[in-house]
């Protein structure tokens, strides 16, 4: 029996206003893989995210999540459908603490057992979150903020979560710790799919990877297969 992808992207042609970014774009993600996609400023990579989970309608093209098409559906529809998104930029609710947070991010979740254990599951993921769950959000370290994130998104139980640079303006340290927690999220069963500018990190830790270059399908392929291209290297990796 074939299986089938847990997201189909296919054919996306997009953008704001008049003006397309993404261009016949196709992307897929399997159960349980991280899936990074990589290409300079302007490529689309935000673009095809913003599409996937509604904020943008595509003017051609569909996304099926599940088998099922949710194309153009409201993001609050596609988070209930299972796919969580952390936009990049460390948003977290700054006055509030870890923990309301967190709570926060189960908005749509009415029972209160489920809630609590979303709550152990993100605080054994990210156990620096439950020694700073009364702390406020806003007093915390850009990498901190950015557990705090992404872990939010978790607590919907997501089937795919997709981040948009995780790692964007953090300290090296931070920056490891958090390729590391991808890691770990998907060691606990998630499903994950990231645009990196830290080209070299996100394919170094991707099943599959995507290339985007002027809002097209530049090249694909396996995480490592990607790193050892030299035509990737030269064009992406500095290399």
């Amino acid at each position: 029996m074939t299986r089938v992808p847990l997201l189909v992207a296919e054919s996306l042609t997009a953008g704001y206003g008049r003006m397309d970014i993404l261009h016949d774009v196709s992307l897929t993600v399997d159960v349980h893989e991280i899936v990074s996609i990589i290409g300079p400023n302007g490529a689309g990579k935000s673009t095809a995210f913003k599409t996937i989970v509604g904020f943008l309608r595509p003017r051609t093209g569909r996304v099926m999540f599940n088998g099922e098409a949710i194309t153009g559906l409201r993001p609050d529809l596609v988070l209930r459908r299972g796919l969580a998104y952390v936009p990049q930029g460390r948003i977290v609710f700054p006055q509030m603490t870890v923990l309301e947070n967190l709570e926060m991010g189960a908005y749509i979740e009415r029972d209160p057992a489920r809630v609590a254990a979303a709550l152990d599951q993100v605080y054994a993921l990210f156990p620096i979150l439950a020694e700073r769950r009364k702390q406020s959000a806003g007093t915390m370290s850009g990498g901190e903020q950015q557990m705090v994130a992404i872990a939010r998104a978790l607590m919907t139980r997501p089937q795919l979560i997709l981040l948009d640079e995780p790692s964007l303006g953090l300290s090296p340290k931070f920056v490891t710790l958090i390729f590391e927690k991808l890691l770990d999220m998907r060691q606990a069963g998630y499903t994950l799919m990231l645009v990196e500018q830290n080209a070299t990190r996100a394919l170094g830790i991707a099943d599959r990877g995507y290339v985007l270059e002027l809002g097209r399908n530049r090249f694909e392929g396996p995480g490592r297969q990607l790193l050892a291209d030299p035509e990737v290297k030269r064009l992406y990796l500095g290399g």
